[in-house]
């Protein structure tokens, strides 16, 4: 089983502010240090309160293709990429990209978008987006996999698109959707290499969406084995966040062992890949997740 760590790029509470690039390129290179297997960025242009205040956040993309330079083993991806913000032909195109320059390590995270203030503030329409989201898969999928696509829907076109250069990996990089309702979680049944759900916490906090995704398939007569599953995970650190974390809903805590008991856990439940958003998002948080992965690792 992998495990990864997301990469927070919006203003951190504890900070008060948001990383700067120096302090992520740390972070990143760091995390590969500490031996996880990936690194993931979200895909956001803000966050607002009911009360109108903003929460930044660093463009993902552009993050993510600096990552990408400045490290040279951990795979990288998006959690999820929101399809409204790009044309699908050209996300596929940007993905083959940041493929080249990490030497193959790139997963495209794809999602739906949910965030409806992001939309009104950066002028997208926010309706219809599940239908918008199957049409960007018919245009996305063939393109990472053959590099060609000739695609004329209601919201989007790509006629006799084709991908050149394309990633130094024969199938591109590999499509992962985030999604936990039927209609989505059909979506991934029949385009996706990877599906992810998050924010989950202990294992049996995925038993119920797992059991959809086996249904979904079963429906579009795909083997649920051939759709490897992923969580993305709330972690936190109560000692160094300075509240209970029994207080906050959805959130994993619990000392290194345990944490790494957990994590056999997932492993036994069939989990492929594990992606943890650590609270606080400092070096000490992410080095005792490392801790408890190495304990897992030891453990067999």
């Amino acid at each position: 089983m992998k495990i990864g760590a997301v990469i927070m790029l919006m203003d951190i509470p504890v900070l008060q502010r948001a990383h700067t690039w120096p302090e992520i390129r740390q972070i990143g290179v760091n995390c590969e240090d500490l031996g996880f297997d990936s690194l993931w960025v979200y895909d956001h242009l803000l966050y607002r309160q009911k009360k109108g205040e903003t929460i930044g956040i660093w463009e993902g993309w552009s993050m993510l293709t600096a990552l990408a330079a400045v490290t040279q083993r951990v795979e990288l991806g998006t959690l999820v990429a929101c399809n409204s913000f790009r044309n699908p032909a050209l996300l596929a195109k940007m993905a083959h990209t940041v493929d080249e320059i990490s030497g193959g390590r790139l997963t495209l995270g794809v999602g739906a978008g949910w965030n409806q203030p992001e939309y009104e503030a950066f002028g997208f329409p926010f309706d219809h987006r599940v239908d918008r989201f199957e049409e960007a898969l018919q245009i996305i999928r063939p393109l990472l996999k053959e590099g060609r696509v000739d695609f004329a829907g209601k919201y989007y076109t790509a006629r006799d698109c084709e991908i050149s250069p394309r990633s130094p990996r024969p199938q591109g990089p590999p499509l992962l959707v985030g999604a936990g309702k039927p209609r989505m979680l059909n979506l991934t049944a029949r385009y996706a290499d990877l599906w992810n759900v998050g924010y989950m916490t202990i294992p049996r906090s995925t038993e119920k969406l797992t059991k959809s995704l086996h249904k979904a398939c079963q429906q579009v007569g795909r083997d649920p084995a051939s759709l490897p599953v992923t969580y993305m995970i709330s972690l936190a650190w109560p000692d160094l966040l300075g509240w209970n974390v029994a207080k906050k809903r959805g959130s994993l805590s619990g000392s290194i062992e345990e944490l790494a008991m957990t994590l056999k856990e997932y492993e036994q439940l069939g989990a492929a890949h594990l992606m943890f958003h650590i609270n606080p998002s400092s070096p000490e948080g992410y080095q005792r997740l490392a801790q408890a992965v190495e304990l897992y690792r030891r453990a067999g």
